[in-house]
């Protein structure tokens, strides 16, 4: 083979090394760079692939270009060079077109090329811990990702329910084959969390080159449960009530596991309930009066509530007997009045004498 004819030598590569592929793309002196279409690639592992390449534009012979690649097919049309491959199973697939200058320097152009492949399965569970979670402890939320590539395009996000928990990021070496990687997240178990459906989603996000909207693979749910303690706004109640009405006290509080109740009271009745988070009496009188105890208790915390319960005389009921007794002799004196008034007014013209005597002339008139 002569000088001129190596000196034309077309370069079939199986593969470059990095520093090849970047001194390809940054090479200045080649303002005539061949020119991919699509100007990237991005195929699902296993699908069928093809672009074009149109070495120059002008000023280079076609017999001096050709595509580097490690799979498929070209077709040579003049300087349009046309790749296809019927199912792209290669992870690490670098095309790049080239043509070569008489002055033995290439001008050359890399195609991107990414393969994807969805996550086989998503799981989530909480690093190292079983059973239930405790209130405002922190834990960790573990999201695996099995056999998913690229991994520089994988993005997880945490949920409870329909709430964004967070979005952590993966940093690691760039890696083109499937990987099992895995996502932590911090995690406040707090008592709203309580019976809350936890779940990690996979997606890739592929550029605007790649599909749009892709599915998401999703972890079957976690249910969070957290113990928590009773909780109270007031821990002590102050209570006047008069004698006769009804006492009613409430100490309920809400708990994970549910909290149980144990009252002290001011008095001894042998058949009051010690156990409920409620207590009625009927009727009150002065025994009642006192210092109510209510400890509320669980796994997690026990707290107490005290109710300070003061009986007043009521002194209504006195007050309206005065009234209607005050009323009644008031009545009684106006009756009287009014009576004494009626008979001075209409019996004081009459005489008890004549009276008799009128009787008397009758009599001695019928004879």
């Amino acid at each position: 083979m002569s000088a001129s004819s190596a000196f034309f030598t077309v370069f079939l590569l199986v593969s470059l090394r990095i520093s090849e592929v970047n001194s390809c793309g940054s090479d200045q002196k080649c303002p005539d760079k061949p020119v991919f279409t699509p100007s990237s690639l991005v195929v699902k592992h296993g699908d069928p692939a093809s672009t074009t390449c149109v070495a120059c534009q002008s000023g280079c012979d076609e017999e001096n270009s050709d595509l580097e690649r490690s799979s498929g097919t070209i077709e040579k049309n003049g300087r349009t060079i046309m790749w296809n491959v019927s199912s792209l199973t290669e992870w690490d697939t670098n095309l790049i077109c080239f043509y070569s200058h008489q002055n033995e320097t290439q001008c050359c152009s890399t195609l991107s090329v990414t393969v994807y492949q969805m996550p086989v399965d998503v799981s989530l569970h909480v690093w190292n811990h079983s059973g239930p979670m405790l209130e405002n402890r922190l834990y960790t939320l573990v999201c695996n990702v099995q056999d998913v590539a690229p991994i520089g395009k994988l993005i997880v996000t945490f949920y409870r329910g329909q709430t964004q928990l967070g979005q952590p990021q993966f940093s690691s070496r760039i890696e083109k084959k499937p990987m099992n990687v895995t996502f932590l997240l911090r995690f406040n178990a707090s008592k709203e969390a309580d019976g809350a459906q936890l779940s990690c989603v996979a997606t890739l996000e592929l550029g605007p080159e790649g599909p749009q909207h892709l599915s998401v693979v999703k972890s079957s749910n976690f249910t969070a449960t957290v113990h928590y303690g009773p909780e109270l706004q007031d821990a002590v109640k102050q209570i006047s009530i008069y004698e006769g009405e009804t006492l009613h006290l409430n100490c309920s509080s809400g708990g994970n596991p549910d909290p149980s109740y144990t009252w002290i009271l001011p008095f001894t009745v042998t058949d009051a309930p010690n156990t409920s988070s409620v207590l009625t009496f009927e009727s009150v009188d002065s025994q009642h009066k006192g210092q109510y105890n209510c400890t509320i208790s669980n796994s997690v915390k026990t707290v107490s509530m005290i109710f300070e319960v003061d009986v007043q005389v009521n002194f209504l009921p006195y007050i309206i007997v005065a009234a209607v007794v005050i009323a009644a002799v008031v009545l009684i004196i106006l009756a009287v009045q009014m009576y004494h008034c009626y008979k001075h007014k209409y019996m004081r013209d009459y005489n008890l004498k004549d009276v008799f005597r009128l009787r008397r002339q009758h009599s001695q008139g019928a004879y």
